[in-house]
């Protein structure tokens, strides 16, 4: 199996699925090289990652419970795509909404930017996941509080100046690489508050 990109699949085999992601072991033969390379792989569903911002400057994050590290975590919003494993962009911006209302309690005030800032790779060393990052704002809280879905530990949810947000990224008390990411970004474009 070939791609227009000169990438030589020469064998694919699942070793796991769930409904979060599948592991496959692949043989690839890179262009230009004459090498074969074996590879495990994370397919994942595409994400989204909301960087909210109230009317007042204030970003909005989660604190959650990671499973896999043992940590609750301070983190913008994010979520898995559901719909499709090649989704438009209108439902990337649907994604953003829902998620940002489910795991806040806070959704897009009327008039309102949700700002696409593009996306990057989360895990590329072994994951295909590309995670679409926004700016939200003016966002204000909806009175009727978080939503998550039953996979998700969201044991708080806090609104920080930028001056609070940046010495949590100094201190590292922000772990999370999506939050880091976006964050990034925002100060890149100057979107920052």
């Amino acid at each position: 199996m070939n791609n227009p990109d000169g990438w030589r699949i020469l064998e694919i085999d699942s070793l796991f699925k769930n409904p979060y992601i599948e592991v496959f072991h692949e043989r690839v033969l890179l262009p230009g090289e004459n090498r074969v390379r074996d590879w495990t792989v994370v397919r994942r569903k595409q994400a989204v990652v909301i960087a909210p911002v109230t009317q007042e400057g204030e970003f909005v994050l989660i604190h959650q419970a990671r499973i896999p590290v043992r940590k609750f975590l301070w983190e913008f919003p994010a979520g898995q795509i559901d719909d499709s494993l090649q989704p438009g962009m209108e439902i990337i911006r649907e994604t953003a909404l829902r998620e940002l209302t489910e795991e806040t309690g806070y959704s897009l005030v009327s008039g309102g930017d949700l700002i696409y800032l593009g996306h990057y790779y989360s895990s590329q060393g072994y994951s295909d996941e590309t995670c679409h990052l926004f700016l939200a704002r003016p966002v204000r809280a909806t009175g009727f509080g978080q939503k998550p879905d039953e996979s998700e530990s969201i044991v708080e949810c806090r609104e920080f100046s930028l001056p609070e947000l940046g010495s949590m990224i100094a201190e590292s008390v922000i772990q999370d690489a999506n939050t880091l990411a976006l964050f990034a970004r925002l100060s890149a474009r100057k979107l920052l508050p």
